[in-house]
C-alpha cells in the first residue's frame, strides 16, 4: 500500500475523496507499513491514542529522518512539540509560566473588538474573504500583540506560514527532505533572527509581555536562553494563528453544509463550545502526526521494529465508527467527543484554549451579526492540500447583514 495513490483535489471544499481512502484504509488495514514512503500508517483512534498516550515508546524526536539544516536545528532548540522527556517537561513548564490560562481568558474582552474592528472594516459588504478578512488577521493580530511583536509585520508571517506549510507536489510525503529543506531554510532564517531580535530587545528592555515573561522564566534554576524562546514563539506564531484560521473557516465550512445548525448557534450560542469540538472533530485542522519508534513494539497484530517512522492519522481517527457513533455526521450535540485535533497527554495543544476562545467569539460575533453566511463556491475557494492542513486560504462568503453597527458581544 502506498499513500501516493490516493487523489485529493487541494482546491476542492469537500474532502469526500481524501475520507473514503482514509475510510478504506481503516477499515482494510488499520496498521499498514507504506513502502513507497518507508512509514507506518495509523489510521484506527484506538491506536493513534495508544502512540500518544506512551511517548516513551513513541518520540517526538524526527531528528533522525530529517536531513541536518542549522536554521531548522535552531527553531527546534526551543519547539517543545518536537521534544521527549525530560527536556519537553522543562521547557513546557518554563513556558506555562507565561502563558497561563489566566493570560488567554483574559485576551476575551480584546479578542472581540478585533473581530469587530474587522468585521467593520468590509463596512456593509455583501461578500467577503472570511479568511483574508477575518480568519487570518484576527489570531494574527492577538497573538502577536500577546509576544509584543508589531501587528504591522503580519504579512511576513502569512508568507512564513505559507511557505512552511507549502508541499510543492510532495503531498505523501509527512517529513521534509533535503530539497524541501533548502527551501525552507532562507524562510526559517529570516524568522529566526527576526524573532531573535525582539527576544534579545526584550531582554535588555523588558516590558509586561509574553516574550518579556519568558526571558524571566525560572524552574528550578532553570531559564530559557534566547534560542529557545525563538522556538517557542515561532512554534506560537506560526502553528498558533494558523489553527485558529483553519477552525474558523472549517466551522463556516461546516455551518454552511448544515444550515440547520447554523440556526440553531445563531439562536442559542451557548451551544458554540460544542460546536466547536465537533468542527474540530470533523475537519481536524492539521489531519496527522508523526511519531518514531524508540523500541520494537506491535500494534494492530504488527510488529514494528524501533527506529522507524509512524504516521498517525488523526483525521481518519476522529473518523473511526468503533469509537464514534455514526462518524461521518456532522453532530453539534455529539457526547462524548474525544477527538484528537489537539493531540493528546503530555503534547497536548498548548494553545489550545487561545485557539478554542478565539473561535468562540469570533462564532459568536458573526452569527450575531449576519442573518446568512453562504460559502460562494463560484469565487474562487482555495485550499491547503489536506495532505498538510485541512484549512482554507481564501473563503468568500455571501452575508446578509442582521443589524448595523459594531457588535458588543464580548465572551469569556
Amino acid at each position: 500500500m502506498s499513500t501516493i495513490d490516493v487523489i485529493a483535489h487541494p482546491n476542492q471544499p469537500t474532502l469526500d475523496p481524501f475520507l473514503a481512502w482514509l475510510r478504506q484504509a481503516r477499515e482494510s488495514c488499520p496498521v499498514v507499513y507504506d513502502e513507497a514512503q518507508r512509514t507506518w500508517q495509523l489510521f484506527g483512534h484506538a491506536d493513534v491514542l495508544r502512540v500518544l498516550s506512551d511517548p516513551a515508546t513513541f518520540s517526538s524526536d524526527m531528528s533522525k529522518f530529517i536531513p541536518p539544516q542549522a536554521d531548522f536545528e535552531l527553531f527546534s532548540r526551543g519547539n517543545f512539540a518536537r521534544l521527549d522527556p525530560p527536556k519537553h517537561r522543562k521547557l513546557r513548564d518554563l513556558v506555562s509560566q507565561a502563558f497561563t490560562p489566566r493570560v488567554v481568558s483574559g485576551l476575551a474582552p480584546r479578542i472581540a473588538t478585533i473581530t469587530s474592528e474587522l468585521l467593520d472594516s468590509v463596512g456593509d459588504a455583501e461578500r467577503l474573504d472570511l479568511v483574508g478578512d477575518l480568519a487570518y488577521p484576527l489570531p494574527v493580530i492577538v497573538i502577536a500583540e500577546l509576544l509584543g511583536i508589531p501587528v504591522a509585520d503580519r504579512e511576513s508571517f502569512r508568507r512564513w506560514a505559507d511557505t512552511l506549510l507549502s508541499r510543492n507536489g510532495e503531498e505523501a510525503r509527512t517529513l521534509p527532505d533535503q530539497a524541501a529543506m533548502d527551501r525552507m531554510g532562507p524562510i526559517l532564517r529570516e524568522m529566526n533572527e527576526y524573532l531573535l531580535a525582539h527576544i534579545k530587545q526584550r531582554r535588555a528592555r523588558p516590558t509586561d509581555d509574553l516574550i518579556s515573561k519568558l526571558t524571566r522564566a525560572e524552574v528550578d534554576g532553570h531559564t530559557l536562553d534566547d534560542e529557545e524562546i525563538v522556538g517557542f514563539v515561532g512554534l506560537l506564531l506560526i502553528a498558533g494563528h494558523i489553527t485558529t484560521t483553519a477552525l474558523l473557516g472549517n466551522a463556516i465550512l461546516c455551518l454552511d453544509e448544515h444550515p440547520d445548525a447554523a440556526a440553531e448557534l445563531r439562536a442559542d450560542p451557548t451551544g458554540l463550545p460544542a460546536a466547536i469540538e465537533e468542527v474540530l472533530r470533523y475537519r481536524p485542522p492539521f489531519p496527522r502526526l508523526a511519531r518514531r519508534t524508540t523500541a520494537e513494539v506491535e500494534l494492530g497484530g504488527k510488529q514494528i521494529p524501533a527506529d522507524q517512522l509512524v504516521i498517525l492519522w488523526l483525521i481518519s481517527a476522529n473518523r473511526d465508527a468503533a469509537h464514534f457513533e455514526d462518524p461521518d455526521r456532522f453532530d453539534i450535540h455529539r457526547k462524548p467527543n474525544q477527538h484528537l485535533s489537539f493531540g493528546y497527554s503530555i503534547h497536548f495543544c498548548l494553545g489550545a484554549p487561545l485557539a478554542r476562545l478565539e473561535a468562540k467569539i469570533a462564532l459568536e460575533i458573526l452569527l450575531e451579526r449576519y442573518r446568512t453566511i453562504a460559502v460562494a463556491r463560484d469565487a474562487g475557494c482555495e485550499f491547503f492540500s489536506p495532505w498538510s492542513m485541512i484549512s482554507a486560504k481564501r473563503l468568500p462568503v455571501d452575508v446578509q447583514i442582521a443589524r448595523r453597527g459594531t457588535s458588543s458581544t464580548t465572551a469569556a
